[in-house]
């Protein structure tokens, strides 16, 4: 993307000061009122802001991405050139952000024409205008070229580009109104073109054998419903099932199981008994032999309360993973972090109203979690943990959220607050059972849960060693490992002895030198005296 305009206005000081002064593009002001940064990890370059405290930024590709003093920001132009045809062109250009090609030539020129008069009552723009125009070598373009070009910049915005605040993870809003495609709509496409596909007979296998391609033409057949489908819907079938238990597989046996035929009943309990999973997931189906109607309110009654066909009913979260399973990383983790920031809001709100968090709300900060951690965005799992861990009453539930919430810490390096979150889960750990009658940390020592506690707290330990002004808090954690990993139970010490006996700078005793990467996430209550193999439990994303 050129940046001749923008070279030449670092260059010659009389156009730098009419791009300043009439058209708001100050080369001096390039300062933003707070660290943001990209999303998607992209460079971003302040290269110029405005009187109103905007900042003109350019991305990686040499997109130029505004974002106002307000919390708002957007793509005005796929090069600096570019914008500057914008700005120079449509000097009230922040009076236009909701015009597009679609509102018709005589809109756009009366409302273009509405600003300038307002403009030229207080300064001149129009001889500027030639000037500066001439100056960077800029065509002419008519007002409705370039609304044009700001609306279609705008819109290109996100997900590529969405902007954050760069301390606490919270995304600045759009700078202009105009509807986007839903979510779904997005992820379907690749599943909608395989499904055509699929029904004009090409294809089968190829689109089968892929776990993503299936998934989604699966996905695609649920919301586009055919007579014909149930020849390719029993192939996708018995290939989903080489996935074990998915909620596609669910999906395509109910799909099959809508035709109410008794010749597929064979296939359908052949493929409920592919492994355990399978078998729980997909209980409740009739046998073979039975009656064709039963299968048929089977398949009617789960399509009804986990299925229908309307794709904005589905879960976000259905979405987002299908997203991240084509590849389309930067519009999943767009759509994780505008729920999560509807949430962290509507926290705020309740708080200052007193009220205690929706259940609703709250119950998707932990999915919320996991779908980051599956994008490799600890950042913002992070902040979806913190909100998550003040709303559980459970003793048990907080030590866990405590522990998971160390871990993401250590993992972005914030070892003091690692610490802290460490220090907590130990004083929830030393609470007595309350008149509640909470008991449900009265065998940690026994389970997964006390051998993760301890891991850790010597990951903390030794990851923090490297700050000197953590020492003594390393080596109070480092004491609290020891001490833990004494009151653990036999197997379950064991166990964490056999995890760190493969680092060579670890002992196991308290205060001394510590060492291991260890620390996974604490879930289901599995017994460490009844099973020597530990394998820590994954958060749910239902």
């Amino acid at each position: 993307m050129s940046d001749h305009a923008l070279r030449l206005l670092r260059e010659q000081s009389h156009l730098a000061e009419l791009a300043a002064f009439p058209f708001n593009f100050d080369l001096s002001r390039a300062d933003h009122v707070e660290e943001v940064r990209l999303a998607s990890g992209g460079p971003l370059e302040a290269v110029a802001g405005d009187d109103t405290g905007g900042t003109y930024f350019v991305c990686g590709d040499g997109s130029v991405l505004y974002a106002d003093s307000e919390g708002s920001a957007g793509i005005i132009g796929n090069s600096v050139d570019e914008a500057l045809e914008v700005l120079i062109g449509l000097p009230g250009w922040h009076d236009h952000l909701g015009l597009a090609p679609a509102d018709g030539e005589e809109k756009i020129r009366a409302a273009v024409a509405e600003t300038e008069e307002e403009i030229r009552e207080y300064y001149g723009i129009d001889d500027e205008r030639i000037e500066l125009r001439a100056g960077l070598g800029l065509p002419e373009r008519s007002p409705v070229e370039l609304i044009g070009l700001l609306h279609a910049a705008l819109l290109r915005t996100e997900p590529d580009f969405l902007l954050l605040n760069a301390e606490d993870g919270g995304a600045h809003g759009l700078l202009d109104r105009h509807p986007r495609p839903p979510l779904w709509e997005a992820v379907l496409a690749r599943g909608r073109a395989d499904l055509t596909l699929l029904r004009e007979g090409t294809a089968w296998d190829e689109v089968a054998g892929d776990r993503a391609r299936r998934a989604l033409a699966l996905r695609a057949a649920q919301f586009d419903r055919r007579e014909g489908d149930l020849p390719l819907l029993r192939h996708l079938l018995r290939h989903e099932a080489e996935a074990s238990m998915t909620d596609e597989l669910r999906l395509a046996a109910v799909l099959v199981g809508l035709h109410g035929l008794a010749e597929d009943l064979p296939l359908l309990y052949e493929v409920r008994e592919t492994d355990f999973d399978t078998w729980c997931g997909l209980g409740g189906m009739p046998e073979p032999g039975a009656d064709p109607a039963e299968l048929r309110k089977w398949a009617y009654d789960l399509d009804g309360s986990l299925f229908g066909t309307d794709p904005a009913d589905e879960p976000l979260f259905t979405w987002t993973g299908l997203a991240r399973e084509q590849g389309l990383v930067e519009l999943a983790r767009t759509a994780l972090i505008r729920r999560l920031d509807n949430i962290d809001f509507r926290a705020y709100c309740d708080a200052r109203d007193g009220k205690a968090v929706e259940r609703r709300h709250a119950c998707q900060l932990s999915p919320l979690v996991h779908e980051f951690e599956q994008l490799g965005d600890t950042f913002q799992a992070l902040h979806a943990q913190r909100l998550y861990v003040p709303l559980q009453t459970r003793a048990w539930d907080r030590v866990s959220a405590l522990l998971r919430l160390a871990r993401l810490e250590r993992e972005e390096g914030r070892f003091g607050a690692a610490i802290r979150a460490l220090t907590s889960l130990r004083d929830t750990l030393g609470e007595p059972a309350g008149g509640d009658g909470d008991s449900s940390l009265e065998h940690w020592r026994r389970t997964n849960l006390g051998a993760y506690i301890v891991e850790e707290h010597y990951a903390v330990a030794r990851t923090a060693a490297s700050d000197t002004a953590l020492a003594d808090e390393v080596r109070a954690v480092t004491v609290a490992a020891g001490e833990l990993l004494a009151r653990l139970s036999g197997t379950a010490r064991a166990n964490v002895e056999r995890s760190l006996a493969g680092t060579t700078d670890i002992r196991t005793d308290a205060g001394t030198d510590t060492g291991t990467n260890a620390g996974a996430d604490a879930g289901a209550v599995v017994s460490a005296d009844v099973s020597a193999e530990r394998t820590p439990p994954q958060p749910s994303a239902g």
